[in-house]
């Protein structure tokens, strides 16, 4: 029954993506269907095989010993706090989801330094270009985007930001948006299991290509297919390392901000709406995204309150709906992995802003062009999260 629910999940994705298509007679169906081949094979290997296991827990390992050394910074700095917060049944959020951010943004920093992270960036970028059939910056940047960051990524494509038409600017930002940054992902393991990170992170990068292939579907010429990736601006290695961990704090902060704001006026939101209606604000959402939850392969007992996650994540952000999940003692394992898989992606209201005003601040054009196609491209980068999930729901 699952695989039946899993195919007309593909197809409801699909065929969402084709209504919204601004080019539907050019749609290239082979690389469409190779792509979602690869999706399946990649996630059955990362959810159903020892390999996966041992990769993914490779990872894991690689992050937990990450968080295990940020833990010596934060302790020296927030001693009294952390051990505080140790009795009382464990750290502040702040201190042991956020500010490990700190120590993971400063070790991307020493890998771009001694270029490292451009190589890889760009030769799997190459890579992918061959397998999707789009652009060789289409493929750079959705690699980049999963390292850097949705805003920082086009910083390093700048010199090429004034001079791209509007359908090759949604790509770009759509993978930015379908992605998350590395420097994060520690702190999404802390929170849900690190194999659902992995296992998103890898489906998405594929998803977006194909959700991008659909909506914005155009073939790159070969002299439109070049790519120019902006060095950075020579520092020594003590000016890089302060900058990249002022980076790393400035981005805890500002997910702190967030989830201060977000938590409370969603409580507030909660509160009004029990009051008049005799139902939260979350559980009314929880009924409109159900259908969606049932054909990610959620049991439709559990796809109101599946749905009701999935809701907050858009309207708010993935951190608020990992706490959400984090909180439920009802949700079974298998759609506890479901959702977990599509919490991992920046696809919220809040990142149009974000991605518009990075682009803004390079190209101000250009930047009133992406915020005018914002909405289109949440669409976009929701439907790549939904078919992730789906995807991943196969091997639950």
């Amino acid at each position: 029954m699952k695989f039946l629910i899993a195919l007309l999940g593909i197809l409801v994705v699909f065929g969402l993506a084709y209504l919204v298509s601004n080019g539907k007679k050019k749609i290239r169906y082979r690389p469409l269907i190779i792509m979602i081949v690869l999706q399946v094979i990649l996630g059955y290997a990362l959810l159903n095989t020892e390999v996966g296991t041992f990769l993914i827990g490779g990872f894991a390992t690689v992050f937990e010993s990450l968080l295990g050394y940020a833990n010596d910074g934060i302790s020296f700095v927030f001693g009294g706090l952390t051990t505080v917060g140790a009795d009382s049944g464990g750290a502040p959020f702040f201190l042991s989801v956020l500010m490990p951010i700190v120590v993971i943004s400063a070790l991307i920093g020493i890998l771009q330094y001694i270029r490292i992270l451009p190589f890889v960036i760009k030769y799997i970028g190459l890579v992918l270009s061959k397998v999707n059939g789009m652009g060789k910056l289409e493929s750079y940047n959705a690699v980049a985007s999963a390292v850097l960051g949705q805003s920082e990524v086009f910083i390093s494509v700048k010199k090429q930001i004034g001079l791209l038409p509007k359908h090759r600017l949604y790509t770009l930002c759509a993978s930015a948006m379908s992605t998350v940054s590395m420097s994060i992902v520690g702190a999404y393991m802390s929170m849900i299991d690190p194999k659902y990170v992995v296992t998103a992170l890898v489906l998405n990068l594929f998803g977006g290509f194909i959700i991008a292939s659909i909506v914005n579907p155009y073939e790159v010429s070969p002299e439109e297919d070049i790519l120019e990736v902006q060095e950075e601006e020579k520092q020594s290695f003590f000016e890089m390392l302060g900058e990249y961990i002022l980076d790393g704090f400035k981005v805890a902060i500002v997910v702190a901000a967030m989830l201060i704001g977000f938590v409370a006026l969603i409580a507030l939101v909660n509160g009004i709406f029990s009051a008049v209606l005799g139902i939260s604000f979350q559980e009314l959402l929880g009924y409109v995204f159900a259908p969606f939850a049932f054909i990610m392969g959620v049991p439709w007992k559990e796809a109101i309150q599946a749905g009701s996650i999935m809701a907050t994540k858009m309207v708010s952000n993935e951190f608020v709906a990992m706490l959400d999940l984090t909180k439920q003692t009802t949700l079974s394992a298998r759609t506890t992995g479901i959702v977990s898989v599509f919490l991992v992606s920046f696809a919220n209201f809040s990142s149009i802003g974000i991605i518009a005003g990075a682009v803004k601040g390079l190209h101000e054009k250009q930047g009133n062009v992406v915020a005018r196609f914002g909405l289109k491209l949440l669409y976009g980068a929701s439907l790549v999260s939904v078919l992730s999930a789906i995807i991943a729901g196969l091997f639950l």
